[in-house]
């Protein structure tokens, strides 16, 4: 009799490096790892092991969560049966939190999928081969959170002694081996833009003044190579720029204001007669707060058939309930026939505005880009108080947020749908509002 051999194994292996440095050369840790893995393979075919084809690679991307485009592929192949094991180098390349380890051994277990790494010795199919693995994760873990601490300290300290500490580089500035250097052209336009504010005395004028002489944000590349800014300004990008210590001369750390190595642009006087104007103007100074008839949106709601504006406006029946919604101006100058949109309820689409950008800040996966290229720690800083927050924000809360995100709103009335467009700006001073509302409750 021809006795049955052992049933095969298909083995995909999976790489990861938490940084992009160093993955050009021609062999490199995403390499090793495979190497090592494809090793042991070879070693337990006697086992029925064999190795897919396919490769599983995160380069440059960490281990504290699950948007990783290749874990996405290796979870999915798993759950169509296209894989019987996953081998890794260690346990951390897989991932460095165990409630997200936690969840893809439940996929693994759900599949009949098994588990096992290069250079530590277990097996998931039994209770100690899980115990010794788990706890294997908690040190990753715990390793992972002592180098964030270490990150946070370190930006502290490099804010307290002056320093440019990272971030998206400043009209004005450019950064030049982590330093700050004036950028001539650029530093004229931005006095420019102060003294622009003096003469006026408000934002709207300024920011219809520079369109007309068509200036634009700083425009940069981020280190994966995407462009951002160059675009128009807003009252809200105008107000961050007029705001912004560091054209004085000084770096900020959450509360502390501290003197900075790089020259200031703006002189202390005029800086000051600045931010004595925007107090002064308070509704401006909020960074925009409700209009007079509570339209969350006004300013910001456009038609997007017509290319107009949507105003506030409202409707009384009988005397005694007040509809609030938002119309298009192109239908009240021309006519009702003259818009497909007309008119949409003001507090269903601001429900929704305000639920999208909250999902933006909570949500880690589709604003990384976001949170890269603006101040990372502020934008961690503000998730961790937003997720204090009840579900329902109060008003102002909501204002505060919308108006310090959103650039611009889009609805189509013929489709029904609402399309947002986001201004890289606002992260920093949005944290700083949400933990002095914090402080200002505990201490009522």
């Amino acid at each position: 009799m021809k006795m049955a051999g052992p049933k095969l194994q298909r083995c995909a292996i999976y790489t990861r490096k938490s940084t992009e440095e160093g993955l050009q050369q021609e062999f490199n840790s995403l390499d090793a790892q495979r190497e090592a893995a494809e090793a042991y393979i070879v070693s337990q075919r006697h086992e029925g092991w064999v190795g897919v084809a396919a490769h599983y690679d995160d380069g440059g991307f960490t281990g504290g969560n699950m948007e990783r485009p290749a874990l996405q592929r290796l979870l999915a192949d798993s759950a169509r049966g296209a894989i019987d094991a996953v081998i890794v180098y260690k346990v951390d390349r897989l991932s460095r939190s165990l409630l997200d380890f936690a969840k893809m051994m439940e996929v693994f277990d759900q599949h009949q999928v098994s588990f096992a790494s290069v250079t530590q010795q277990f097996n998931t199919a039994t209770s100690m081969g899980r115990l010794v693995l788990n706890v294997l994760l908690s040190f990753a873990q715990f390793e992972r959170e002592i180098i964030s601490e270490r990150t946070r300290d370190k930006i502290a300290a490099t804010r307290r002694k002056g320093k440019w500490s990272g971030g998206h580089s400043l009209l004005g500035y450019d950064v030049i081996n982590t330093k700050l250097v004036v950028n001539e052209p650029e530093a004229a336009r931005v006095r420019q833009i102060f003294q622009l504010y003096l003469e006026h005395q408000a934002l709207l004028p300024v920011v219809q003044e520079l369109a007309r002489r068509g200036w634009l944000t700083k425009r940069w590349t981020t280190r994966k190579g995407h462009t951002r800014g160059g675009r128009a300004f807003t009252k809200n990008s105008l107000h961050y720029l007029l705001t912004n210590v560091t054209y004085c001369g000084k770096v900020r750390y959450k509360q502390e204001v501290h003197d900075g190595e790089h020259p200031a642009l703006i002189e202390g006087s005029v800086w000051q007669e600045v931010q004595a104007q925007l107090h002064a103007h308070g509704r401006e100074a909020n960074g925009g707060l409700r209009s007079r008839s509570g339209a969350l949106l006004a300013g910001f709601l456009r038609c997007r058939p017509c290319g107009c504006a949507m105003t506030p406006a409202h409707a009384t029946r009988n005397q005694k309930r007040r509809y609030r919604y938002y119309v298009c101006t192109a239908a009240q100058k021309r006519g009702w026939g003259s818009c497909p949109s007309k008119s949409v309820p003001a507090a269903e689409i601001e429900q929704f505005v305000v639920e999208q950008v909250r999902d933006l800040v909570l949500n880690p996966a589709p604003c990384r880009d976001a949170v890269s290229a603006w101040d990372e720690h502020a934008a961690v800083r503000l998730r961790t108080l937003l997720m204090a927050k009840p579900d329902e924000l109060s008003p102002r809360d909501q204002a505060r947020l919308v108006h310090a995100l959103v650039d611009q709103v889009d609805y189509d009335g013929t489709k029904g749908t609402v399309s947002i467009t986001y201004q890289p700006a606002g992260f920093e001073s949005l944290a700083t509002y949400f933990l002095n509302s914090d402080r200002e409750d505990s201490q009522r």
